[in-house]
């Protein structure tokens, strides 16, 4: 994989919309917090805009992702937020300058699109990371924002949490890949779905009824991609529904349920995605899970 040059003072980032809308107020505080790490935000041209529930249509997201990959001063493309939309432009974007000049890509949820496609096709790591809409002044000192930080500048990054009831002791180490679970599953049988084979994945959702987490889960595991891992790491499984019928197990029990014939490790509620903390995770990265008598990712 190919790792694009990391951070330093003086660097130029944009902050880029390339799904749902978002304002400049919500953007403010992350802005600012850049330019204290001592970098040079520049926005795109359409970053602020909106068109029902997109930030601009698509030929205007498409563009300001175009100009940014293009533009060689520009080391990193922050993602303002999620929503849906990348989609909509992935196919129409030309990362034939990007791959000769890489920079970090950042972003989660929806930009799962993004870090997919880069992913299969071009071999850049990419940056499962908190966004801008994320960053309000109250929470620019979270784990998630300092995360980040160390991340862009290529400070030594290494996890560990308490072993839980689901994890599965065991060690693996292969290239990190994937994010929302619900975008991996809409990309299925598109030239952006990932290949998971001797891979660790991640996997994160929001908002998801518990048969959707199950109909997920068993789609992924009928497609081969839950087969030959090389270790599964589930982020935050935030704010589950449940029917009046109750389903009748928890997302961490159908997640176990899929997964519970094969070998390598497992680690379930690892502090990435949407939920309180959301740390930053490099896809493409090699990277070593120890699930033992603690959880350790490094990276």
């Amino acid at each position: 994989m190919i790792q694009p040059p990391y951070l330093k003072r003086g660097d130029k980032i944009a902050i880029l919309s390339p799904a749902r809308a978002v304002s400049f107020d919500e953007v403010h505080p992350a802005m600012k917090l850049f330019q204290k790490w001592g970098l040079e935000v520049i926005l795109g041209s359409y970053v602020f805009n909106s068109e029902n529930q997109f930030a601009g249509n698509d030929a205007q997201r498409m563009k300001d992702f175009q100009v940014m990959l293009d533009d060689v001063s520009i080391r990193a493309i922050i993602c303002s937020r999620g929503g849906y939309g990348s989609v909509r432009i992935i196919d129409k974007l030309d990362f034939s300058r990007f791959l000769r000049y890489p920079k970090w890509i950042v972003g989660y949820s929806d930009i799962t699109v993004i870090h997919s496609h880069i992913h299969r096709h071009f071999g850049v790591e990419t940056m499962h990371a908190t966004m801008p809409l994320n960053m309000p002044e109250n929470l620019l000192g979270t784990k998630s924002v300092e995360t980040l930080r160390k991340a862009l500048f290529g400070e030594e990054i290494i996890y560990a949490k308490r072993l839980g009831p689901l994890d599965r002791t065991g060690a693996g180490e292969g290239i990190l890949a994937g994010g929302n679970l619900s975008i991996l599953y809409s990309l299925m049988g598109s030239h952006s779905q990932i290949e998971t084979k001797g891979k660790i994945l991640f996997i994160e959702d929001v908002d998801e009824y518990l048969y959707h987490i199950d109909r997920m889960m068993m789609n992924l595991k009928r497609a081969g991609m839950l087969k030959e891992l090389k270790g599964l790491i589930v982020g935050s499984m935030h704010d589950m529904k449940d029917n009046t019928i109750p389903f009748g197990k928890t997302t961490q029990q159908i997640i176990d349920e899929a997964v519970k014939e094969y070998k390598y490790p497992v680690c379930f509620d690892f502090p990435a995605g949407h939920g309180p903390e959301n740390v930053a995770l490099i896809l493409g990265r090699r990277v070593k899970l120890i699930v033992d008598e603690e959880v350790e990712l490094g990276f």
